[in-house]
């Protein structure tokens, strides 16, 4: 299976009347998986394009991303990883992505309809509540050094880790949960 690129669901995002950022899409789709036992391709693709302005090539990407998502994170290969802006995008850009990624998944957790996600203990909650915290970060363009991109990449991974904790970890809650309808945007 091919798997489609951050670049390649931004640009089929971009289409008229659809304003959905990657970052936080996928965050999102991670979230729910997490929280959500049966989460479907449709219930994220209802959930981010609630309108229902997608294109059968968008819809065929984000199928994409759902399959490729839940094999990686219910795979014992540890492959998971969030879906971001390549290195070769500004150290800022992919800071706002982590950011948006963060809060896709604290959204997504609710989406699979957890129990208050900030009521979590252990492991789980921390990791939560450092979520929550990276979901509020920034970096100006002026401060792209390279103890930013060492930090950054140290955030990616703690990302990556955290959102494969928290699947473990929740596995008894995906069995006693729905997803909610709505909308991202």
């Amino acid at each position: 299976m091919s798997s489609t690129t951050y670049s390649e669901l931004e640009q089929a995002l971009h289409a008229p009347g659809v304003s959905l950022a990657v970052a936080e899409a996928h965050g999102a789709l991670c979230g729910a998986l997490c929280a959500a036992g049966g989460y479907r391709a449709q219930d994220w693709i209802s959930e981010v394009l609630p309108d229902g302005s997608a294109s059968t090539h968008l819809r065929n990407l984000l199928t994409q991303v759902h399959r490729r998502t839940v094999e990686e994170l219910n795979g014992h290969m540890f492959e998971f990883a969030p879906l971001l802006p390549d290195d070769e995008q500004p150290l800022a850009t992919r800071v706002a992505a982590l950011a948006d990624w963060c809060g896709g998944f604290l959204y997504g957790l609710g989406v699979g309809r957890l129990a208050s996600p900030h009521q979590l203990v252990g492991d789980v909650g921390e990791i939560i509540k450092d979520f929550s915290e990276i979901s509020r970060a920034e970096l100006p363009d002026s401060t792209a050094d390279e103890a930013n991109e060492t930090a950054y990449t140290e955030l990616v991974e703690f990302i990556r880790a955290g959102a494969l904790v928290v699947f473990e970890e929740l596995s008894a809650a995906r069995g006693r949960s729905v997803p909610a309808s709505g909308g991202l945007h």
